[in-house]
């Protein structure tokens, strides 16, 4: 059902507790894994075109480590790292799932928000307005525990 695999990820730990379920649906012949960061950029005033995040340099490093530790495993898997204004990542996500055909959006539900007194999971949320494709929200907290022993149960049924 699911060929074209986008996990998009903003380096959090809920963005991590998203990749093994990618990875369960990318796994299989023909199919591809595509990690999705978006580098958000202030825009405007004297801060135009730094980076949101400070650690932005460390964040593409270790998703750049995951997609090849996915690549060693025998994933055919890629990094797309793209860049959009501080706010704009659930639509640049998307552009990038239309583009390469994407059939489904693996996404945490918490993450890194951009700016302080945005609501957390606004990415997420938006994603689901606007995706081309289906969206697989994994839940975070107490929840996401339940969510990993049912992963545990359909990949064992495999």
């Amino acid at each position: 059902m699911f060929k074209t695999i986008l996990w998009a990820t903003d380096g959090s730990a809920t963005a991590d507790r998203a990749l093994p379920y990618a990875k369960s649906l990318a796994e299989g012949e023909g199919k591809k894994l595509i990690a999705v960061h978006c580098k958000e950029l202030l825009i405007g005033g004297r801060a135009s075109g730094y980076p949101v995040l400070a650690d932005e340099e460390e964040l593409q490093e270790k998703i750049l480590h995951q997609v090849e530790e996915a690549k060693a495993a025998g994933f055919d898997a890629t990094l797309e790292v793209i860049t959009a204004a501080a706010a704009g990542a659930a639509h640049v996500i998307a552009e990038a799932a239309r583009e390469a055909g994407g059939d489904v959006i693996v996404v945490g539900t918490r993450g890194h928000a951009p700016v302080a007194g945005l609501l957390v999971g606004s990415v997420t949320q938006r994603l689901l307005h606007v995706s081309p494709c289906p969206v697989l929200a994994v839940p975070a907290g107490k929840h996401a525990e339940i969510a990993e022993r049912e992963l545990e149960k359909v990949t064992a049924a495999r």
